[in-house]
């Protein structure tokens, strides 16, 4: 039994219900996490003998920190310097530029000590550590990191500040993607705080002391920030104070606070907290500023509290929500702007499932996947590797994985020339992502061409496999390229991973120069081939954009927990594919960006759930990206998400996040916004039901999949109704032996599917090919003719790769810009489209035998079409059946349908001669030639379809229907011209007409 209740005031009580909470096995680490002094030729190590210091917390190591910091900086760009354990006392602020990190090592953490009575920090404000954009000049006030700034971390370093330092403050932190601080005790005493001003991420994070363990601002980017295993006790006034943070929160403890949150007066703020425990709280354990306002968002799920007599205030009304138990259980307290679902009208209330607890934990549990002992770590170096991007370390790779399950891999540019498969259980630990990368050459061989996919890295099916800190670099050209895929267990983790290419490519300093290079910019026209540090451009656009595959491919039951993820490679087709799972997965920061067609997409997924999950559409590669499409789901859950539509951007979106059939996917504290006037039209919106949520910000929004939707369609026969909008170009349309129907887009390389079932439309494929035009064989497998391009820099047999000329080219077309390209086709089971997919064969024609099914365009538009519409090509591409055959033809690259007969059939076929504007009639022969060709009708464009009664349909504008006697019956007005039709359906009595932007339908009878 479960009891929703709206706000009530302080004198009101919510109604408790019985629940017993639980607690994980991994207690909260202390301890060192890097025992050892890591062996990585690239880093800087700050040791006595090369820096004349004393790590005895008495002698001041200020100076000779900066200097070791800046000659990392100097030297290598990007990197790492390592602290090995003892007490460094600090004297001064101690700068950070980007993509620096500090990490320590050592039986015990190093910890860095603020003196008492330290000049500097008594009369205002002063950190000890200071993240920065860049190296600091002498004589300069620093610039603060800000929303360009990734790459830097601190992590296993204690920080103690001893008193009379009121003002003092450890870390200032405003940095952006793959930034962090982790696995750190702040012992803030009688100071100010432990952080201010957050960026990215926190883990494993302790704050004693101080007037708050952290004050902050809004990220330097404007996005959702991600916090997971920290710990606050004894704060003088709130463990957290904010100003528009967007704090996404899971496993904190709060102990003797007087407050938890508080959201600073008349600020807005966005707050998710779940998993999490609150212990002896005096005055309210989150106070809420303002009110009855769209950006005040607040979700509480499953939080755990003890003597906590005031669970929300609300400073605005002073209303107040208390709760006379001592222990109980936080199920869901929700208050801003809320959605029952996608039809009931949104409104601002307060949600509360409170029960009383049995049990209060005595320690708090972790909730991230750990790394293994450092002991148990084998250097990838002392194997034979050399990670200078230039030798092949596959093989010490792959020999590794074979003989290891803990490998560590240090600093450098690691070359992999065919998938690096690990094995259940391996763990490929890095500590700085793009220090540490597995890199591709430009058109490397195994993921050039066409063909399926080839990730770079692929892990176990089911292990509790292990990626952390490791960079992966497809290069620009490498047509068949997945970063990562991922099928490994609950309990496996990907952390701190970027995908390279484009935004957040840094350069190797340049020996001559004694600045530090900033991040790539971009060669416009200097070279041949493209590559993620010098790509080809025109008219602002990289030519190697979207000709791979995806960057993350979870699928085959893949799960466990990803944290800390950029996927901005705009040379992928989208930045995170998950697929075919229902394993738990668990999403901690992930930064979604700079893709052409698709940042994030869900196929048949349920039991995941996404925190702090951003989205950013840049003006040049971004204005057709859909951020995130969900089809076929259920049981998602995203909590702070921010979709982000740069200042840049001048064009106009329709929605945010697309549904296709899913249900109960659940959205908490989301945020869309931009600068400019053309914001995201629709947040969410359900396809086939035609619901749009028009809200851009709020609290709560549960799709339950429930919703009937604004469509009604009548199903009356001949009456055109539109199915679904949203296309373009939308052609190729046919269907299968059970009425299933299909169709593509060809520039945004989509291919969909309409369920004879259920008449419901989802998204079957999104491959970086663009289709021309669809087709099934005997045994039901699609097939898919489509566009391919020569990959630049892809060597064959010593030569650039190329297409031969057909010989039945058409210089009418072929002659204008529109050569050097192929019609190829591939194959795809529907109900398994991604492990199915593979190129089908190009054989001569006169070798197949048994041919049952030959497939022709079904409109062509050339001089020569009475010769060519009748010729049978000397090579055809076979279907998987074995016995469907599509020739070779020129005109298949210009088709928006094709025509399939089967040879020798006694019914006539119909082709459009386009260049008359005319439809032919035309015999099968024995071989499935099409013969006898005789002009019958006066129109004909783009293709015509006949159904079981002989009835021609031609698609010219309107659609034209003749019957068997060659006697116009009927026009069929549609409210938009006819791309491609196809008749489907459970009974096959329906015509699916595709247009610009459409799919309509009409009952045939």
């Amino acid at each position: 039994m479960k009891n929703t209740h709206r706000f009530l005031l302080f004198n009101g009580m919510f109604i408790l219900l019985l629940v017993v909470g639980g607690l994980g096995q991994v207690r909260a680490n202390d301890g060192s996490i890097y025992t050892q002094k890591p062996n990585d030729p690239e880093a800087f190590f700050f040791t006595p003998g090369k820096y004349n210091i004393k790590a005895d917390g008495k002698t001041d190591v200020s100076a000779s920190l900066q200097t070791a910091i800046n000659e990392l900086k100097r030297a290598k760009n990007f990197g790492i310097l390592f602290i090995p354990e003892g007490k460094y006392l600090l004297t001064r602020t101690i700068q950070v530029p980007a993509a620096i990190r500090l990490i320590g090592y050592g039986k015990t953490r190093p910890e860095f000590v603020l003196g008492k009575n330290t000049p500097g920090y008594r009369e205002q404000q002063n950190y000890m550590v200071w993240f920065t954009g860049g190296l600091v000049q002498e004589g300069r006030e620093p610039a603060d990191a800000g929303a360009g700034t990734f790459y830097s971390a601190l992590s296993n370093i204690d920080f103690r500040i001893e008193s009379g330092n009121p003002e003092a403050i450890a870390i200032r932190s405003h940095f952006a993607q793959h930034s962090f601080i982790s696995h750190c005790i702040i012992n803030i005493g009688e100071a100010k705080a432990g952080i201010y001003d957050v960026g990215n991420e926190i883990e494993n994070v302790k704050f004693y002391g101080g007037q708050y363990g952290i004050t902050s601002s809004r990220t330097s980017p404007g996005w959702p920030m991600m916090m997971v295993d920290t710990y606050f006790e004894g704060q003088r006034k709130a463990a957290i104070l904010t100003r528009e943070v967007g704090l996404t929160i899971v496993n904190m403890y709060a102990k003797n606070v007087p407050v938890v949150v508080e959201m600073q007066e008349d600020r807005v703020d966005r707050l998710f907290i779940e998993n999490s425990f609150f212990e002896n709280v005096s005055q309210a354990g989150i106070i809420v500023s303002k009110e009855n306002n769209a950006f005040s968002q607040l979700n509480l799920l499953n939080v755990d509290c003890s003597n906590v007599p005031l669970l929300v205030k609300f400073a605005q009304s002073g209303k107040r929500a208390g709760v006379k138990e001592k222990l109980y259980k936080v199920q869901e307290f929700t208050y801003g702007l809320v959605m029952a679902d996608m039809e009931t009208p949104s409104r601002y209330e307060t949600i509360s499932k409170i029960a009383p607890l049995g049990t209060f934990p005595k320690k708090m549990a972790m909730d991230m996947v750990q790394l293994p002992a450092m002991n148990t770590w084998v250097n990838i170096r002392d194997l034979g590797a050399k990670g200078d991007g230039e030798t092949d370390d596959t093989q010490v790779f792959q020999d590794a994985i074979a003989a290891n399950k803990n490998i560590y891999v240090p600093q450098g540019w690691y070359r992999i020339t065919r998938t690096l498969k690990m094995s259940p259980g391996t763990r490929l630990i890095g500590l700085h992502p793009f220090g540490t990368q597995f890199v591709l050459k430009e058109s490397e061989a195994a993921f050039s061409g066409f063909g399926t996919p080839q990730p770079v890295v692929e892990s176990s099916a089911g292990g509790d496999d292990i990626i952390n800190g490791i960079g992966i670099n497809t290069g620009a050209y490498n047509y068949r390229a997945v970063g990562l895929k991922w099928m490994a267990s609950r309990h496996s983790l990907i952390n701190d991973v970027k995908f390279v290419g484009g935004h957040g490519t840094m350069r190797k300093p340049d020996p001559a120069n004694a600045q530090p290079p900033s991040r790539s910019g971009g060669n416009r026209g200097g070279g041949q081939v493209s590559s993620p540090s010098n790509p080809v451009s025109a008219t602002g656009m990289d030519l190697a954009w979207d000709n791979q595959h995806w960057s993350l491919w979870v699928t085959d039951n893949g799960g466990g927990t990803l944290k800390d993820i950029w996927t901005a490679s705009t040379y992928a087709a989208n930045g995170f594919y998950v697929s075919n799972t229902s394993t738990p997965g668990r999403v901690y920061a992930m930064s979604l960006e700079h893709h052409v067609r698709n940042e994030a997409r869900f196929e048949n997924v349920s039991n995941w759930k996404m925190y702090a999950f951003q989205f950013e559409e840049e003006s040049r590669e971004g204005h057709d990206d859909q951020m995130v499409e969900i089809s076929n789901s259920k049981n998602l859950m995203i909590a702070g998400m921010w979709m982000y539509r740069v200042i840049r951007v001048n064009t106009p979106k329709a929605f945010g996040v697309r549904i296709w059939n899913s249900e109960n996917i659940d959205f908490r504290n989301v945020h869309n916004y931009t600068q400019i006037l053309p914001v995201i039209e629709a947040p969410v919106y359900d396809v086939n039901k035609e619901l749009p949520v028009y809200e851009w910000d709020f609290a709560r929004l549960m799709v339950t999949g429930r919703e009937k939707g604004r469509k009604v369609l009548t199903d009356r026969p001949g009456v055109v109704e539109k199915v679904a909008t949203g296309f373009e170009f939308a052609a190729g349309a046919t269907a299968d032996s059970k009425g299933n129907v299909y169709f593509g887009e060809n520039r945004m390389k989509r291919i969909y599917k309409v369920s004879a079932e259920t008449g419901a439309l989802s998204l079957l494929a999104d491959y970086p090919w663009k289709p021309f035009t669809l087709t099934t064989d005997t045994r039901d497998n699609l097939l898919v003719i489509f566009r391919y391009d020569p990959q630049p820099g892809y060597m064959v047999n010593g030569v650039q790769e190329t297409v031969s000329r057909l010989p039945d080219d058409n210089p009418m077309y072929s002659g204008w810009g529109n050569s050097g390209w192929a019609a190829l086709a591939y194959s795809i089971d529907p109900d398994n489209p991604d492990q199915s997919m593979k190129p089908m064969p190009r054989v001569p024609t006169n070798q197949v035998t048994g041919v049952k099914k030959v497939v022709h365009p079904s409109s062509r538009w050339r001089g020569d079409f009475d010769k060519t519409v009748s010729s049978m090509p000397a090579y055809s591409f076979v279907a998987p059946d074995g016995v469907t055959i599509i020739p070779e033809t020129y005109d298949l690259g210009r088709s928006t349908a094709l025509t399939a007969v089967t040879p020798g059939q006694s019914q006539p076929v119909f082709i459009a001669k386009e260049n008359d504007k005319t439809t032919v009639r035309l015999d099968v022969s024995p071989e499935g030639k099409l013969v006898n060709m005789k002009e019958v009708h006066p129109q004909g464009q783009y293709g015509n379809i006949v159904d079981g009664e002989g009835n021609l349909y031609i698609a010219d504008g309107q659609i034209y229907v003749y019957n068997k006697d060659g006697r116009e019956i009927k026009r069929i007005m549609v409210n938009e011209r006819p791309i491609s039709i196809a008749i489907g359906g459970k009974d096959k009595n329906t015509l699916y007409i595709t247009t610009s932007t459409s799919l309509y339908k009409m009952k045939i009878k």
